[in-house]
């Protein structure tokens, strides 16, 4: 018989009301699942008699197990392997950083280090990036709700995680039903993540965007674009064909009318394919009605299956000045973490093979970008 997890809070949710139990009650197994992972769900106190049987049937703390963790040679990343219920692997990494080198209204952040989550939605994707180290190994299967939210409870056991990024395995607007629930879960008791804390990442599943502020407001959004225009988009994108740069920046356009918030522009760059400087005048001028954050994204090797080469740092430099200097768009260039264990953006699923170590300082988040 096929075990749910307890944070499957549909699942759950569902059967304590056909039970007749109130589901005021699930929160409170959610905590002591949180402190207690290797608990019986048995010992949970303070539950109507009629939950421990239901649970015990049906339900179990946790479906996935830590495999193991990898840090960087800095210690500013580390990358965790979890095994789910069916025997397959999905990663997530731990990201550590210094908030005080951001600013809020021209004065430095006030805080210190935090961590910053990169969960996985889904085993393998659809999408099929040909930068991306998870599009090479296509869609296996879709995460529940429930496996999403325990790569959080498995990473916390490593470090107080501040902010979320659904940035890793996965396209998460192609499992919408079990992203939306999970983070539910995660801004809700007892787990009480704000809403600005997490940043959802697509390639720009446009049906998706559009019913994402009523579904989950006040969250952050950020669009893998990676490129200025249809064509060099299909190329490097192949899954850009079904979702149109047109119907993707009206899509955009309605979402931040109803959001009032800022959207993150991911730009990966690849040499000789989208960092010339017209590239950046086209970047400019397709954005130039959107209040937006642009996050250059340096390319990260991914072994045997590179057919793209880095930007030079000088052209990443001159692409950042075109669009601040001309088009006054906010640009940052992503510092990189985790290439050296392959828990960098595009890296996750690689094994290790022509990797070399980097030095990085304590870093800003990601989520410090945001501009309130």
């Amino acid at each position: 018989m096929s075990f749910r997890s307890v944070f499957d809070a549909g699942a759950i949710r569902s059967e304590f009301e056909n039970a007749g139990l109130n589901p005021k009650f699930i929160p409170l197994i959610w905590k002591y699942v949180i402190q207690n992972p290797d608990c019986d769900l048995e010992q949970v106190p303070s539950l109507p008699s009629a939950a421990y049987p239901l649970l015990r049937s049906k339900f179990k703390p946790l479906n996935s197990t830590f495999d193991s963790a990898t840090d960087s040679s800095d210690g500013v990343t580390t990358k965790i392997l979890i095994k789910l219920q069916n025997g397959a692997l999905v990663e997530a990494v731990i990201m550590r950083y210094d908030t005080r080198l951001g600013k809020y209204a021209g004065k430095p952040r006030p805080g210190g280090l935090r961590s910053t989550l990169c969960i996985s939605s889904q085993v393998g994707c659809k999408m099929g990036c040909k930068f991306c180290a998870t599009g090479s190994m296509g869609f296996k299967s879709q995460l529940s709700s429930g496996e999403i939210v325990e790569q959080l409870i498995h990473a916390s056991r490593l470090s107080p995680i501040r902010n979320i990024v659904f940035m890793g395995m996965g396209e998460p607007l192609n499992n919408y039903a079990a992203l939306v629930e999970a983070i539910r879960v995660m801004i809700g008791s007892p787990f009480q993540l704000s809403p600005k804390r997490i940043t959802v990442s697509t390639v720009g599943i446009v049906h998706a965007i559009n019913k994402l502020h009523s579904d989950l407001p006040g969250l952050n959004l950020a669009v893998s674009l990676h490129a200025p225009v249809q064509d060099i988009r299909c190329q490097i994108m192949p899954a850009a064909r079904a979702f149109p740069l047109v119907k993707l920046m009206d899509a955009l356009q309605e979402y931040q009318r109803n959001s009032q918030q800022k959207i993150l522009i991911e730009y990966i760059m690849l040499d000789g394919v989208n960092d010339g400087g017209q590239h950046a005048h086209q970047l400019g001028k397709l954005l130039e009605t959107l209040q937006v954050v642009v996050n250059l994204i340096p390319f990260n090797p991914i072994g045997s299956l590179s057919q793209f080469r880095t930007s030079s740092e000088q052209n990443v430099s001159e692409f950042q000045k075109i669009l601040r200097g001309t088009y006054n768009i906010r640009t940052t260039i992503r510092k990189q973490m985790g290439q050296d264990i392959s828990g960098a953006c595009g890296q996750l699923v690689v094994n290790q093979s022509d990797k070399r170590s980097i030095e990085n300082p304590p870093l800003m988040d990601i989520e410090d970008l945001r501009v309130r």
